[in-house]
């Protein structure tokens, strides 16, 4: 098991990385100034100039892959509930994104900021968990009665 996390780790590392690179490429599109934006200004301020920001957003980045790739075995916790697996995925991915949404200016630095934060991320994980649990009810549904069907014509 700590090979599988330690892989989904180095895994979501990449992707975290990667997106977080594709982010700032469609936020610069969209500015539509003909110029590159790898940071919000707020960190440029903060540390001093754009490399010390884009290194420090692209190390944020990597561990807000690595937390959401490592807490991807929760769901192979095979002794748990499904409810105790969601609660505990849930509290590992939002518990370490928030602060690095916050720290790296993903969002306003005030109550409605992070509420606002909030409340998107939770209404994105539960669309994707009811979307997946939906697409998985269907797959087994399916298997059962294809299993169903050939146990008839045998």
């Amino acid at each position: 098991m700590k090979k599988k996390v330690i892989l989904r780790c180095l895994i979501g590392a990449t992707i975290g990385l990667s997106i977080s690179f594709i982010i700032t490429l469609i936020i610069s599109a969209i500015i539509n100034k003909k110029e590159y934006y790898p940071v919000v200004p707020q960190l440029t301020a903060l540390y001093g100039n754009e490399l010390n920001a884009v290194m420090i957003q692209t190390i944020c980045s990597l561990i807000y892959g690595v937390a959401f790739g490592g807490a991807s075995a929760i769901w192979e916790v095979e002794n748990w509930s499904l409810l105790k697996k969601t609660i505990m995925h849930c509290l590992v991915t939002s518990v370490s994104a928030f602060p690095i949404a916050y720290c790296m200016y993903w969002m306003p630095h005030n109550f409605l900021g992070s509420a606002g934060y909030i409340f998107i991320f939770f209404f994105i994980y539960f669309f994707i968990w009811f979307s997946q649990y939906f697409a998985m009810k269907k797959r087994i549904k399916a298997f059962n009665d294809k299993v169903k069907a050939d146990s008839v014509n045998n």
